[in-house]
């Protein structure tokens, strides 16, 4: 609940100057509720609250390896929760229906970049050797935190008579904390409703 208050109030700033709102459902990585609204006739700004995708096993493998409970700590496995994400964006818009000779509706195309931070509890598994033929196991839970910009670019159509419009979009994430350099591919489909 906490997430989404802070959700509402880093969108609320933006009604006082939209002339537009849309809020919809994002389908991809990551699965989101987003926010967007238009500045002007080409620039938009977005905000997105959802749950991420986990990195990969070698990812948090690697993490954990570099940063062992106990130096005679060996890896067993792990498993990956509590998965969310936030982004804030801003897009510049243009609109291409003209070029694909549509009559009804709008077609736009879009580029932005945005900055964006993730989080995600892990836990792990993993023993330590002892003098008994037995290895003891153990677990160990950590709080995965990654922040960098993120760069994308998609389309969007706005249907004519509907209070609709329809999205896909493909992007890179870009991590700058915990490991920097880390770099994710993500997109997603979606649609808004307009008010």
């Amino acid at each position: 609940m906490k997430k989404v208050t802070l959700f509402v109030l880093f969108i609320m700033p933006l009604f006082g100057i939209a002339q537009e709102h849309q809020i919809g459902l994002r389908l991809g990585e990551p699965f989101s509720i987003t926010y967007k609204t238009y500045l002007d006739e080409h620039f938009s700004v977005e905000g997105l609250i959802g749950r991420g995708s986990p990195n990969s096993t070698p990812y948090y493998r690697r993490a954990f390896e570099n940063n062992r409970p106990v130096s005679s700590a060996v890896y067993s496995g792990h498993s990956v929760s509590d998965a969310f994400s936030l982004h804030a964006r801003v897009a510049y818009n243009e609109d291409i229906s003209s070029e694909f000779d549509i009559s009804e509706g709008t077609l736009l195309a879009y580029v932005g970049v945005g900055a964006q931070i993730r989080s995600a509890r892990v836990d792990y598994a993993y023993f330590t050797p002892s003098a008994s033929d037995f290895p003891v196991m153990r677990a160990e839970s950590r709080n995965n935190i990654d922040f960098g910009p993120e760069g994308y670019i998609g389309s969007e159509y706005i249907f004519q008579d509907l209070p609709l419009s329809v999205f896909a979009e493909v992007g890179l994430f870009l991590e700058l904390v915990d490991r920097p350099g880390h770099i994710k591919l993500q997109g997603g489909i979606g649609a808004r409703y307009l008010f």
